[in-house]
């Protein structure tokens, strides 16, 4: 969660090739990152495997962005972690309403309890008023 360790070029790199992100200026990469709640995941070696951000007002909704794992870290279990390390760290584990849009995750994010929303692509996680 410490945005001076997310490696911004490894980040932008992915995402300006994204089909969500397509053609993303390496500037708006930067500002997004320092706009919200990052996630990075990294591998032994120290550099980065994957990443995820969060834009929240903290206390009841969030959108659940650029989530991603690089290719050569697929296949190891590390985006479900990455998933469920998100929504349950505080104060994301208390929050009514977590949005995303995916076009083709959508069983990654339902085994968190995520729907899809009726148009497709959005999905949806909503808890208790109560938390």
């Amino acid at each position: 969660m410490d945005p001076d360790r997310v490696d911004i070029d490894a980040t932008w790199d992915f995402l300006r090739d994204a089909y969500w992100s397509r053609g993303v200026p390496r500037e708006t990469v930067e500002r997004s990152i320092a706009g919200s709640i990052p996630f990075g995941l990294y591998a032994p070696d120290g550099s980065q495997a994957g990443f995820a951000r969060v834009i929240t007002d903290r206390a009841t909704f969030a959108w659940l962005a650029d989530v991603f794992v690089l290719e050569p870290h697929r296949g190891k279990g590390l985006a479900k972690w990455l998933v469920e390390t998100v929504i349950s760290t505080p104060p994301l584990d208390r929050l009514r309403l977590i949005l995303l849009g995916t076009a083709d995750a959508h069983g990654l994010y339902e085994r968190f309890g995520f729907e899809r929303a009726p148009e497709g692509w959005h999905m949806i996680l909503r808890r208790p008023a109560d938390l």
